[in-house]
């Protein structure tokens, strides 16, 4: 059986808008994670362990929710905080 961690670990191909590509790159980079892309190409990104897998939903879904949903989410956590 597999653990969870294998099943997350390697490179991964993110594919996404060409403006956001670039500034989830950068924000990859930023955290160490090792990431590189070629022009007109997807992003590949390689996971090495749980946290980067979750360090690089977290920087994805900052580019691809709505404002909306990013307001609701911080209300929520506020809400569930107090």
């Amino acid at each position: 059986m597999k653990s969870f961690s294998s099943e997350v670990e390697g490179q991964h191909t993110v594919e996404m808008d060409w403006v956001d590509r670039w500034q989830v790159y950068q924000r990859l980079q930023e955290l160490d994670i090792r990431c590189w892309c070629e022009t007109n190409q997807p992003l590949k990104v390689e996971i090495s362990n749980v946290t980067a897998a979750i360090q690089l939903w977290s920087v994805i879904r900052q580019f691809t929710i709505s404002r909306q949903e990013m307001i609701y989410t911080l209300e929520d956590c506020w809400q569930n905080k107090a």
